[in-house]
């Protein structure tokens, strides 16, 4: 299905007017109400909701192409004004929809469904769920199909989001605020934590991570590293943190520190690069992303030949691509049926990974691909050790094997 545009805008605005109704009647929704806030996508793909639209003078500055979404964005804001408080608080939406046009590139039904039926084909049936980056749930969704009574602990920045997103899920832990939120009592808590978390060279202001290593301090400072840091922090010994990610996480060099630190308290179960039109239908754009599933062990004291090569990267002196070593031994883990060497949204070198198959045929590749990883790595008796504590022992580099 093409992405159009106008008919995600007018289903963002109808959830929106929705979830603002049901504030201000104290009310949960119907399940015609419910339909309506599901069909929100978040604002990636259309940038020009943040072009002004108070006054018609205002379509002058617009670009032609994007005329046709004046009048609708025109009446999202006034949405948005007439049902904040005062100026400051229509500011502060304003300032989350800026975000989502940045970041919210929803993942398809599909693949949130194909990740767990993985899982819990597995037996990976978990008690606490955390979910760091939700949208709109639909990790969680996919999830509680399978474990139904699990105790559900879901971040959403996004004020407008949040707020739908509760409305959603009125009997889970629903928190509007960033990740970095989370208590130290959540350490070493959740059985498994996943989502399609956000990525950027984006701060993340954490007074614990200030205290540890220089390599933490340094995940901070980009959002997608954080987030693998902290999510491991969050499960408890035998847990599942099972993110899609921006491929920087494995690709950049400057995230090695990041790497060694996911390596040095986890075991890899699945990496899995996936095509750059996965978001396509969802967001209109072109990105590429890697799903990365480990398993926490905190008595881990060495990394293996493939750990250590997940932590290195190598530039291409053809291509000039810098890529992950790990997967460049194993080229069978990138989902595609074409590749081509192009830029990536900076203007750097980049391959570009495409599947004719769209979202149903990447998922039918993505299951096949993580259901024979997990089968083959998931430590199942550690996970089912699900409330014993253990003392990290001390950690060494295993020496690698020459070539």
């Amino acid at each position: 299905m093409a992405f159009n545009r106008k008919q995600r805008l007018r289903d963002n605005i109808e959830a929106i007017r929705t979830a603002f109704l049901l504030d201000r009647e104290g009310r949960t929704p119907t399940e015609a109400e419910r339909d309506i806030l599901r069909r929100y996508c978040g604002f990636g793909g259309l940038k020009c909701i943040l072009n002004p639209a108070k006054e018609l003078t205002d379509a002058v500055h617009w670009a032609k192409s994007d005329l046709e979404l004046f009048a609708p964005t025109a009446e999202l804001h006034r949405l948005i004004r007439e049902n904040s408080r005062d100026e400051m608080e229509y500011k502060r939406y304003v300032d989350s929809l800026k975000g989502s046009v940045l970041t919210a590139f929803y993942t398809p039904k599909e693949i949130t469904d194909t990740l767990a039926g993985v899982l819990a084909g597995q037996g990976i049936m978990p008690v606490q769920l955390l979910e760091p980056s939700a949208g709109m749930g639909s990790f969680v969704d996919s999830m509680l199909r399978y474990a139904p009574q699990a105790d559900v602990m879901a971040f959403e920045k996004d004020l407008l989001t949040g707020r739908m997103l509760r409305h959603l899920h009125p009997d889970r832990k629903v928190r509007i605020e960033g990740f970095e939120k989370i208590e130290r009592p959540f350490n070493d808590h959740f059985d498994l934590a996943l989502s399609n978390i956000p990525f950027g060279d984006i701060a993340v202001f954490d007074a614990e991570y200030e205290k540890r290593s220089l390599m933490h301090r340094a995940a901070a400072k980009k959002i997608h590293n954080y987030f693998f840091l902290k999510g491991l922090d969050a499960v408890r010994d035998g847990g599942i943190v099972a993110f899609l990610t921006s491929q920087g996480v494995l690709d950049s060099e400057s995230n090695n520190g990041t790497r060694f630190l996911m390596m040095r308290n986890a075991d890899l179960l699945s990496v899995v690069r996936m095509p750059n039109n996965l978001f396509t239908e969802n967001a209109n754009t072109e990105v590429g992303c890697d799903l990365i599933i480990l398993q926490k062990n905190s008595r881990k004291e060495e990394l293996s030949e493939d750990d250590q090569l997940l932590t290195q990267t190598v530039k291409d002196n053809h291509t000039h691509v810098t890529t992950n070593r790990y997967l460049l031994a194993h080229p069978e883990l990138v989902i595609h049926t074409s590749a081509k060497l192009d830029t990536d949204p900076y203007g750097k070198p980049a391959m570009v990974y495409l599947h004719e198959g769209g979202v149903t045929g990447i998922a039918e590749d993505l299951r096949k691909r993580i259901d024979a990883d997990l089968a083959a790595r998931l430590d199942m008796a550690r996970y089912k050790a699900r409330r014993r504590r253990y003392q990290p022992k001390p950690f060494r580099l295993r020496p690698r094997k020459p070539r």
